[in-house]
């Protein structure tokens, strides 16, 4: 199973945490995984991006146009990541938008974000946006939005992870008090794709 894993995101959003989760989930599947981080301003706020690699692939970040999957936490960082995605990519995307100081400033203006999916999705035919904060409020938390996200990648059966496993992984990697509300999120984000 080779595949090519995209995360970005927001600081504060957990695009580490599930780029971690699901590392853990395909090792334990039993298939080699790198993972690789690219913090950057990533405090509260800055960009954050991850990279999950499956089935040997030894490269530590994706090169442009070569993202089997995009999992993004935040509709504007979809659209920076799209040169990573060819038109085979499936990109699963926050519609949430977290605004940027310069907007609640006043000094920019956040894009509506039914343009921003009409744009991806007239490019990419694989394009999944779900409400994924709204889903993680559902769940109990709204820090859970990357679990649901994670949840619709296991849902489209794009990797060779069952959702046992990684219902599994949470149990053992996500702190005690937060393992019920992320399972809950896992599993609205599972029915958001089925």
């Amino acid at each position: 199973m080779k595949k090519r894993i995209c995360f970005v995101g927001v600081g504060g959003q957990g695009t580490l945490l599930a780029s971690r989760l699901l590392g853990e989930a395909v090792m334990k599947a039993g298939y080699d995984v790198r993972v690789s981080e690219v913090h950057g301003m990533a405090q509260r706020g800055g960009v954050v991006e991850s990279s999950v690699m499956t089935g040997g692939i030894k490269a530590p970040v994706i090169s442009k146009g070569m993202a089997d999957v995009l999992i993004s936490t935040e509709p504007v960082e979809t659209l920076r990541a799209l040169d990573r995605c060819n038109i085979k990519t499936t990109i699963i995307t926050n519609i949430a938008p977290i605004e940027p100081m310069t907007v609640k400033l006043g000094l920019q203006k956040y894009p509506e974000v039914s343009d921003i999916l009409d744009f991806i999705k007239d490019r990419f035919q694989n394009t999944y946006a779900i409400d994924a904060t709204s889903l993680a409020k559902e769940a109990g938390t709204s820090k859970a939005a990357n679990i649901v996200l994670l949840g619709a990648l296991i849902g489209l059966n794009i990797l060779d992870i069952s959702k046992e496993l990684f219902i599994e992984t949470i149990k053992e990697r996500v702190k005690p008090k937060f393992i019920e509300a992320n399972l809950k999120a896992f599993e609205l984000g599972l029915n958001s794709v089925a």
